[in-house]
This record gives C-alpha cells, sequence and structure tokens, in this order.
C-alpha cells in the first residue's frame, strides 16, 4: 500500500485536516517522502515540487470528501492522472495535497448503439482501447502517452489524430466534477448536441484542475475504418514538406494523420526504431475510409507531393507495419533524448493558422541555426500544431536560458502570427506569462473571475495557467470544520 506513519506537514495547521485525511483514507493517505517526491514532478522541464501529502481516492464520494476537508483549511489540491503532462501542471508549488485518481479506473458503460463511453477519470486511453477491441469502435484522442481520461480532459489533449477526429474539447460529452466547495454536478448528458443553459463541459475541458477534480468523463467514439494505408514520404527540404501539407488540406483530401518530422528528428526515430528513411524532412500519413477511397486519398495525395519534389514513398495496409510507424512517432521524444545521453528534454508547441505555418517553422529554424541547442522539430501539421524538444544539459544554466529566449521568440512569432502559445500542452506553469498577450486584459479579467467564482480561496491547483488574483492558500483563519 502507499501509506506510512504521519508526519508533520511542514504548515503546521494543516495537521489536524491531514489526521482527518487519514481517518477517511486510512492507507490510501501517504506523507511518505518517495510518494511525494513522484507526484510533484511531470515530463516537463520545471524543477520538481512535491505536495506535503497524497491521497488515492476510489470513488466520487472520497474525492468530495477530500476537497471538503482541504477546503475547510484552505489547502492546496493539485490532481493528479499518469503524470505525463509537459508544462509544469503538476507541481506544488504551495504544497498541499496531491489527488491521484488512477485508482477510479473503471469503464463505467460502452454504449455501442450511440458510440459512447463513460470512464471514471483514472482510466487510460490503452485501457479503454482494449474494452474496445470486439466492438467495431475506437476513441480517436491519441496524445501518444497512456495518459488518464481525467488528464487528457483536463490539458485538451490532442495528438496525431486531431486533424480528422478533434481534440478532446471535440470529444468529450459530459463531465462530472467535484467543485472546490467538495459539490458535485454533472455538466451535461449524453446527448450530442444540447442547447440548454452554459456549456459547462467546455469550461471544465482545458481547465487544468484549476476549477474542480474531474471524476468521470463521457467520450465519442467512432466506427473503425474498413481499410487503413499509411504512408511515409521525404522531400529535399522543409518548406517542400510545408507546402504539400499545407495543399493536403486545402484540397480537402480527408486525411487522418499528417505528421512532419524535421531532419534531426528523423534521425533520432531511425536510430531508436532501428528504422532507415532518408535523413529528410519527411511526412508520415495516414488515410481511413472504405478500400476504394483510401486508394482514391493516397492517389491525390501522391499528386500533391510529387509536385513539391516527394519522393521515397513508402506506402503499407499492414498493421503490423503500421503499427511500427506510429509507435516510432510516439516515441520521437525518447528518441530525440538519446541523440544526447544526460541531457533534459524540454517540450514545447505553438499553433498557427495553416496558412501561415510554413513562415512559423522557416523563421523557427533560422533561429535554431544561430543557436548553440539542438532542438529537433514535429509537427501535427495538419492543423498547423508543431512542436520543438531542446535539449539541455541540467548543469548548464546558460542552456536553459537559451532554451527561454527561443522558447519567447517562437512563442511571440506564434502569436504574432495570429496563432496560440500552446497547441495541446496546455499552460500550466510554463505558459502563464503568455496568457494576456495571447487573450487580452479583457479576456484574462473573465477568466479571473470565473476562477474567483468557483474557487474564492484558491485551493484549486493554485499558481497554474493565471496569475494570483485570489487570496493565497493557507492565509487567514481556517473555516469551520465539516465534520462538526
Amino acid at each position: 500500500m502507499h501509506g506510512g506513519s504521519l508526519m508533520p506537514a511542514p504548515n503546521q495547521q494543516w495537521t489536524a485536516a491531514f489526521e482527518r485525511l487519514q481517518a477517511l483514507l486510512g492507507e490510501r493517505f501517504s506523507t511518505a517522502q518517495a510518494v511525494r517526491d513522484h507526484h510533484g514532478k511531470d515530463e516537463s522541464w520545471h524543477t520538481p515540487q512535491p505536495p506535503d501529502a497524497v491521497c488515492y481516492p476510489e470513488s466520487v464520494d472520497e474525492v468530495a470528501g477530500i476537497v471538503r476537508l482541504c477546503a475547510a483549511d484552505r489547502i492546496p489540491i493539485v490532481p493528479f492522472g499518469a503524470g505525463t503532462s509537459l508544462e509544469g501542471h503538476l507541481m506544488a508549488e504551495r504544497g498541499g495535497v496531491s489527488v491521484d485518481l488512477t485508482r477510479m479506473n473503471r469503464i463505467l458503460a460502452v454504449n455501442t448503439e450511440d458510440m459512447d463511453a463513460t470512464v471514471e477519470a483514472g482510466v487510460t486511453r490503452k485501457q479503454l482501447d482494449r474494452r474496445l477491441r470486439d466492438t467495431g469502435l475506437f476513441f480517436a484522442v491519441d496524445p501518444g502517452a497512456d495518459a488518464t481520461f481525467g488528464g487528457m480532459a483536463s490539458t485538451r489533449a490532442s495528438g496525431t489524430n486531431a486533424v480528422r477526429y478533434g481534440t478532446m474539447r471535440d470529444n468529450v460529452l459530459a463531465l462530472q466534477v467535484v467543485l472546490p466547495d467538495g459539490g458535485t454536478i454533472r455538466t451535461a448528458r449524453r446527448a450530442r448536441k444540447s442547447a440548454a443553459g452554459y456549456d459547462l463541459t467546455r469550461l471544465f475541458v482545458g481547465a487544468e484542475g484549476t476549477l474542480g477534480v474531474i471524476t468521470e468523463v463521457s467520450v465519442r467514439l467512432y466506427g473503425v475504418p474498413e481499410a487503413i494505408s499509411a504512408a511515409v514520404v521525404s522531400f529535399p527540404d522543409m518548406e517542400s514538406a510545408i507546402t504539400t501539407a499545407i495543399a493536403t488540406i486545402q484540397s480537402g483530401i480527408p486525411v487522418a494523420r499528417i505528421e512532419l518530422l524535421d531532419e534531426i528528428q528523423l534521425d533520432a526515430v531511425n536510430r531508436h526504431a532501428g528504422l532507415d528513411y532518408p535523413i529528410q524532412p519527411t511526412l508520415f500519413l495516414e488515410f481511413h475510409g472504405t478500400p476504394a477511397a483510401v486508394e482514391e486519398q493516397a492517389r491525390e495525395f501522391g499528386v500533391l507531393a510529387g509536385d513539391s519534389g516527394g519522393s521515397t514513398f513508402r506506402w503499407s495496409t499492414r498493421p503490423e507495419e503500421r503499427s511500427r510507424l506510429w509507435r516510432a512517432r510516439h516515441d520521437a521524444y525518447y528518441a530525440a533524448l538519446a541523440l544526447r545521453p544526460g541531457c533534459k528534454g524540454w517540450v514545447t508547441d505553438v499553433c498557427v493558422p495553416i496558412s501561415r505555418l510554413a513562415e512559423c517553422i522557416l523563421e523557427t529554424q533560422k533561429d535554431l541555426r544561430q543557436s548553440t541547442l539542438v532542438a529537433p522539430l514535429v509537427g501535427h501539421v495538419g492543423d498547423g500544431n508543431f512542436h520543438l524538444v531542446f535539449l539541455i544539459d541540467p548543469e548548464r544554466p546558460e542552456e536553459l536560458e537559451e532554451a527561454q529566449r527561443l522558447n519567447d521568440r517562437l512563442v511571440h512569432r506564434a502569436l504574432a502570427l495570429e496563432g496560440t502559445c500552446t497547441g495541446e500542452h496546455g499552460v500550466g506553469l510554463g505558459k502563464k506569462q503568455y496568457m494576456e498577450p495571447e487573450h487580452g486584459a479583457g479576456a484574462v479579467a473573465t477568466m479571473q473571475a470565473i476562477k474567483q467564482a468557483l474557487d474564492p480561496h484558491g485551493i484549486m491547483n493554485p499558481g497554474k495557467i493565471l496569475a494570483d488574483t485570489i487570496t493565497p492558500p493557507g492565509a487567514g483563519a481556517p473555516s469551520p470544520d465539516p465534520a462538526g
């Protein structure tokens, strides 16, 4: 089990609350250092910041109980899923309690006729995939990591399939959420559309745990395509590859995935996955549909790619070859890290209108050529989103400073091109300084008003997304004891 002897919290006023949490959860409440350390870090470059304690609820009622006890003493709460986030979402900047939802991992319903499913927040993407294997259905959002549904909803996750099937914003039908006062709501019903009231589902999708704890998620499912074909195409330069990707989308070819890898990332993928693709800018693609439709889509794409100098076409409809290709793409981050053993990866992303994609990427690569840092590039170019992985020596602070400088230039370039500071990683700690430049003071003030209304004491994942406008957790007198 995860428990251990109760240790005093650094904030002594929380000790009584921690005793109540241990009484509620028993061995599923822990202050053990190793457990706390695990919950104070993610896949990002940010310095780990562990919570003071970790809770492992197994039901929505237990989550509500944890939140009520924490709210009484204004103890910060940081929801935790698979720990794969990339912008410091899980850092317990002000200590408090990490609520690990991985034990809430039941698939509650698969409604095959309605093509939807309802799962607890701790269910992972691959877990649902296994459950759907014999139904002829699949869940389309694929961020690469085996993330939990609560985490994917909280960060508005996306991935390689988004160009055809959309992001979590498009695929979440309804949520169950525990609010900062311990109350529980459902944001919608399972109907595919509704005009009844405020769209609370969209409010919590992407809120990064700052407005409540997501405990249940209902999602859209899709029919498994009759035919799937994958392709790999190399290009003489980045501009040719990007031009082909843009033309593919603008021509209306219903591509399911279209991924761009620059030469550095392609070389890393080759080495890591034992592949032998030419070391050139490369597109990975996938087409879904009937056999005739897939053949037509591939033929139309082939003409566009040929016009831009695309060569070394490799096509496959064999499942094992397609799986190997996309596994290599999903492992791109770890492949990049292997280019510089011992380094730390700082992953960043932006998204721009597709017509501005070539300009954004080419200017970014110009910056990288003038820098001492290595930063492989990979992108979901079908929707204008791309990523860099800055490979940094953690013992050299000047490299971190250079990555920060390049990242800042990248974000401001994307904003100048009417894009966003993050297409799918989220804001967390890493990008909250860009919220006002992107949205404007009025929109940010509106977000802050929503945060203030729902979380007046600022206990829900404090310090993420927005600059602080709320009384810091722990300040002032604690609220009355909910136990009486």
